[in-house]
This record gives C-alpha cells, structure tokens and sequence, in this order.
C-alpha cells in the first residue's frame, strides 16, 4: 500500500502538479497555489513547524510519514524533503491513498 502512495506521486510528477523544495513550496502555498505538502520525516524541526503553521494558517493539509530518500526514489532524485501538490483532484486523492495507509 505503501508503495501505491509513492507511484501515485511519480504519477503527479510527471503531470507537471508537483513542486520540489522549500522555497517553491513556501511560496505556492503562501498564494495559496499548493493543495498539498508533503515533509520528509527527516526534515528539519524548524521546517517542520513553519510549515505545518503555514498548513494551518493557509488551510493546506501537511503528510509527513516518508524519508528523503524514499521520496527521492518515488521521483528518480537522490533525496526530497518537501513537496508541495498543485492539483487539487491529485492532492485528494494522495490523502486518500495516505488515509489508507495509515488503517493498516
């Protein structure tokens, strides 16, 4: 089930609805642009609390659960630690999968 998360995320890659990094993810979600972020569970605790206040404030759900290199992985980079989504149907349906994962 795991897996499916990570396919669905090289899915949404490759429909041009993901942004990698900090400062593309800060700003689309400051302009309200990101439906979705997606932390490595190895991010940095100040990165962590900016954006879950920023998820908050600006009404956008924050996942943590996967690593930077299982991220990475999912997206043939080396390592990730923030995404944010920028399709909203997408966005949905991540949570979906991420929901289900997390019943098991």
């Amino acid at each position: 089930m795991k897996d499916k998360f990570l396919q669905f995320l090289g899915l949404t890659k490759r429909a041009g609805k993901l942004l990698e990094g900090y400062n593309k993810c800060e700003d689309a979600i400051k302009r309200n642009k990101a439906y979705l972020i997606i932390l490595s569970s190895d991010a940095s605790d100040n990165t962590v609390d900016k954006f879950l206040k920023y998820g908050e404030k600006y009404k956008t759900p924050v996942l943590k659960g996967y690593d930077k290199d299982e991220l990475g992985s999912a997206l043939g980079k080396e390592e990730i630690k923030i995404l944010g989504v920028t399709d909203l149907k997408m966005s949905e349906r991540l949570i979906s999968i991420y929901k289900d994962i997390e019943k098991i």
